[in-house]
């Protein structure tokens, strides 16, 4: 009687197994890169400038009864800081959560800190950077809908420091039923708003901002905001950006930027792009200092095919006067 119990319970069990798999579609995407990459002027690197990365994404998705749900792991050669690991649940008209084990960036500010239009890279790749900060760590809980064309997108994360104020965040990336072992010592809140311009098809503007709530009482909160607009009409897509950055440490650096950027597609395989940024770094104890950089992209795609690549220089990079550098890319990518 026991043999045909545990018979009976593995035959259930084989069953249940035959029809979630019926009810989940699995695929595997991934791709194979190959770049090649100088750096010059005053933080030139001249290490090899070969490198090479293969990329899978594993996907499984399914209906789960109250809407659609998704898993995602890709892995990357190895290199931590371009894994992922997100599940999504999309509900239809209730919206969509998320939560982004690994990675960051599928909501809040971090997923729209620079939407410009480019042919490759941001125009900062390389040379600067975005002068925006997101709930986009480990354990970042996310949600996004949209109503009558305006998609708002919100983040949550918590995180830690070693030295238990604002500083550089310690890994807070936990397993399941566990936390990450580091006191809490902030919290990270992110909302954006897109609307897609009604009766002028292509236009779109957006806006959000992030706050970064330390737990220390002697510490403020960093804050940062971003804001596009963005057009786009036949083969030629304009863009605007504006960003910033402020530390809630009193008299402390802030960073203000703004972006502009044009993208043309000269045939369904090439497109070409420019784009220019000012960051202006505000020192309250000195004189300003604006860093501007300069990008040229270009990419061109045949099947499975592409090769793509970037040049972009800065002048008074970081803040710093007279430091000037430049960035080359070259990058051929096989999907498949």
């Amino acid at each position: 009687m026991k043999n045909l119990k545990k018979v009976g319970l593995t035959a259930l069990a084989g069953s249940l197994v035959a029809f979630s798999a019926n009810a989940v579609e699995m695929s595997v995407t991934g791709t194979a890169e190959v770049t090649y990459t100088t750096t010059n002027g005053t933080n030139a690197n001249t290490g090899n400038p070969w490198g090479s990365n293969t990329s899978l994404a594993f996907t499984g998705e399914g209906d789960v009864g109250f809407g659609t749900a998704k898993i995602v792991r890709t892995l990357n050669d190895g290199i931590a800081s371009a894994l992922s690991a997100y599940q999504t649940l999309d509900m239809g008209d209730m919206g969509t959560l998320s939560f982004d084990s690994i990675g960051g960036g599928l909501e809040g500010t971090t997923a729209y800190d620079d939407v410009l239009p480019t042919a490759y890279e941001e125009v900062w790749t390389g040379i600067s950077g975005t002068g925006v900060i997101g709930a986009a760590s480990k354990d970042t809980i996310g949600y996004r809908n949209t109503f009558a064309g305006l998609t708002v997108s919100l983040a949550r994360t918590g995180g830690a420091n070693t030295a238990g104020t604002a500083g550089a965040d310690a890994d807070s990336g936990t397993s399941d039923g566990s936390n990450d072992g580091e006191g809490s010592t902030y919290k990270q809140s992110d909302w954006h708003l897109s609307y897609a311009v009604p009766y002028l098809d292509g236009l779109t503007v957006s806006y959000g901002e992030s706050t970064k709530d330390w737990s220390a009482n002697d510490a403020n909160d960093d804050t940062s905001s971003v804001g596009h607009i963005l057009y786009s009409t036949g083969p030629v897509s304009v863009g605007y950006r504006h960003a910033e950055f402020h530390d809630g440490t009193g008299a402390s650096n802030g960073i203000n930027v703004e972006a502009y950027a044009i993208a043309f597609n000269v045939s369904d395989e090439m497109k070409v792009s420019f784009a220019t940024q000012d960051r202006e770094y505000d020192v309250p104890s000195g004189t300003n200092v604006t860093e501007t950089s300069d990008a040229v992209n270009a990419s061109y795609t045949m099947g499975a095919m592409s090769v793509r690549g970037t040049f972009s220089e800065s002048k008074d990079t970081a803040g710093q006067s007279g430091d000037n550098d430049e960035h080359m890319e070259i990058s051929l990518v096989l999907s498949f």
